[in-house]
């Protein structure tokens, strides 16, 4: 993968990530999506599974799509909230939440790898 076809990637990532959060703000109710109470049950998995998907569509430096996609809640929480004291604080939320992320999107591209040698 070039570096042209990996800001390509990047970019479908940070898109369907701000809309996947923005969706998820405005089921809450407008409010920051790590404050909305079904956060832990829908809204982190789901990113999960579009960090999943992502990982499986496009699996050559897949590690990279699960973060984008969690990292896209912090330009979401900014629009909705503003940009506060405790922005920072969210930021490394954020960061630790999207390691899972990215694992997830690796395993997803190391499966459709393992699925092409077959």
């Amino acid at each position: 993968m070039t570096n042209r076809s990996v800001a390509f990637g990047a970019c479908i990532a940070a898109v369907i990530g701000i809309a996947y959060w923005a969706v998820a703000s405005g089921m809450a109710g407008g409010g920051e999506p790590w404050d909305a109470p079904a956060y832990w049950t829908l809204a982190y998995p789901g990113a999960l599974l579009v960090s999943a998907l992502l990982g499986f569509a496009m699996p050559t430096r897949a590690w990279l799509w699960g973060l984008i996609v969690v990292f896209a809640q912090v330009p979401v929480v900014v629009a909705v909230s503003g940009a506060g004291p405790l922005l920072m604080a969210g930021v490394l939320y954020a960061a630790v939440l999207s390691i899972p992320a990215a694992l997830i999107s690796a395993g997803a591209a190391w499966a459709r790898r393992r699925m092409r040698t077959r």
